[in-house]
């Protein structure tokens, strides 16, 4: 089976007619089905919990999106029991025939694109591009694992022996528990169910509680594609009733999570203890979090370095791990670069995101406490210089923040405020700002904007981050250009979209003949 060579998904541009009228008409379309409820989906049957709870519209917090069962602990283990029947079938299904599964979904998400964004616009906030790059980082996924698919099947050559001959295949593990967040609702889950899927494993998949309607858009595009039942199973609820069983569980083979570093930690501690029955050690993806920093230096383009900055940290309202939540200036053009960037920020319209506004919504009124629990923090850490406070609407929304003047040391420097803040801080000069960026406990990414070639030589050497990006924006990872993951706190750094991830689903199996 040859397939062609791997491309990224292209963006839609919404600037064009086309574009834009597809994207009103499929927000129309899913309006309409707002409210609806949706059913536990373990061993192919559609189940109903031990009662419901809703997602709402962050945009607009007395909307429903969708109406979803709370998940039992008994939910849990159910969905676990079936995903291990199918492992029995499914290791066995070739390569070839898994890989086309997943290419069938990708064209079924390909197809419905714009009504795949729009339930991200309604259900996480994100506006037209956010919600579209997200659709199109899920259909690479897709692409992407079906190719490693093919490649891993195919073994690895052996140290040729006069009287032996040696085989090197790569086996699937078995139950995959599958834990991602609600800020890339699609694209996450997707990247960590697939490659398990790929790899000939079963999953069980545990939604965020705040974006579970994004996972059935892709429960809905495996079962379009043929995904046999048990394969894929989907459970709603708290973690306390069913992640804690997934993570747990002597019959769970591997816990793929992506989330915050506190809730990754507990995973990590939990899923390192052998339960009685279990024969594995269990395998653990924990993507974490980041305190990301965008360096910029006296000898970059000011102009082009601020507009990535402005981007890196505030883009879905700096909801994702990777956003440039830290601009570390050298003191030559610190208060030139400041006031740019204050301007800048300024200028950003907070409005709902089916409105497409550049900033929209945090995800929920507990995100929004907390942020604003910085926020008051930081007015004691430094100089606001912008935003500060709510902004009006219907929704969770909080002008764009940007404080100046933070010691690197403080709380809003260290701490994943996870919202639409910026700490301004000055750096001595190159050196100093390099020692600024590492010193925190995350390393995920890092920009650094400079046109001298032996610093940005240096920030290759030194800035410890798992995705660096040179007089490029901190967010924005594309699948198979830059494979992602992070250093220390931020995780394990598994680099999902690159060439190593499938190797966390798979267990190398050598097997010897002696032939004379």
């Amino acid at each position: 089976m040859a397939l062609p060579e791997f491309r990224n998904e292209p963006f839609s541009d919404f600037s064009t007619d086309a574009h834009r009228n597809a994207m009103r008409a499929a927000l129309d379309q899913v309006q309409r089905e707002l409210g609806r409820e949706f059913p536990l989906l373990i061993g192919g049957e559609r189940l109903q919990g031990d009662g419901t709870f809703t997602s709402i519209n962050p945009s607009r917090k007395d909307e429903v999106v969708g109406i979803f069962p709370r998940g039992t602990p008994a939910h849990a283990e159910r969905a676990i029991e079936a995903a291990e029947r199918a492992f029995e079938s499914w290791r066995r299904v070739p390569a070839e025939e898994r890989a086309a599964i997943l290419l069938r979904a990708a064209d079924h998400l390909r197809r419905r694109k714009y009504v795949a964004a729009a339930w991200q616009v309604y259900e996480v906030g994100k506006n037209w591009a956010e919600a579209d790059a997200d659709v199109a980082e899920t259909i690479d996924h897709l692409e992407w694992f079906a190719r490693e698919a093919l490649r891993y099947a195919r073994g690895q050559p052996t140290v040729p022996h006069p009287q032996e001959y040696s085989e090197y295949v790569y086996l699937p593990l078995g139950v995959v528990s599958v834990i991602p967040p609600w800020n890339f609702p699609l694209a996450i889950p997707v990247g960590m169910a697939a490659a398990a899927i790929a790899a000939g494993n079963t999953v069980v998949l545990k939604p965020s509680s705040d974006s579970p309607a994004n996972a059935y858009v892709f429960a809905e595009a495996m079962e379009a594609a043929g995904l046999p039942p048990g394969v894929l199973n989907v459970v709603t609820g708290s973690g306390a009733d069913v992640g804690d069983v997934l993570v747990r569980h002597p019959r769970v083979r591997m816990v793929a999570f992506t989330g915050s570093k506190e809730v990754g930690i507990r995973i990590y501690q939990e899923a390192a203890k052998v339960a009685p029955g279990q024969i594995w050690l269990k395998r653990v993806i924990c993507e974490m979090g980041g305190k990301n920093a965008v360096v910029v230096d006296e000898e970059a383009d000011l102009e082009e370095a601020v507009t990535a900055a402005v981007v890196s940290g505030y883009g879905f309202q700096g909801q994702k791990c990777s956003a440039g939540s830290r601009l570390v200036v050298t003191a030559p053009v610190y208060r030139d670069v400041l006031e740019r960037f204050v301007e800048k920020v300024r200028a950003l319209e907070v409005g709902p995101a089916k409105d497409n506004y550049p900033v929209g919504p945090v995800i929920n009124a507990r995100a929004m406490r907390t942020i604003l629990g910085y926020i008051d923090i930081g007015k004691h850490e430094g100089r606001l210089a912008a935003g500060g406070e709510p902004a009006d609407g219907d929704g969770f929304f909080i002008q764009p923040t940007v404080f100046a003047d933070v010691d690197p040391r403080a709380r809003i420097a260290q701490e994943e405020i996870f919202g639409p803040v910026v700490a301004v801080i000055r750096a001595r000069d190159f050196d100093d700002a390099l020692a600024i960026a590492n010193a925190t406990e995350y390393g995920l990414t890092g920009s650094v904007f400079s046109r001298n070639p032996e610093k940005l030589a240096r920030a290759r050497r030194e800035f410890m981050v798992g995705n660096l990006y040179l007089n490029r924006k901190s967010t924005g990872a594309l699948v198979g250009v830059h494979p992602f993951g992070g250093f220390n706190m931020s995780g394990t750094d598994a680099k999902v979209g690159g060439p190593d991830y499938l190797l966390y689903f798979l267990q190398p199996k050598v097997t010897s003949l002696k032939w004379r």
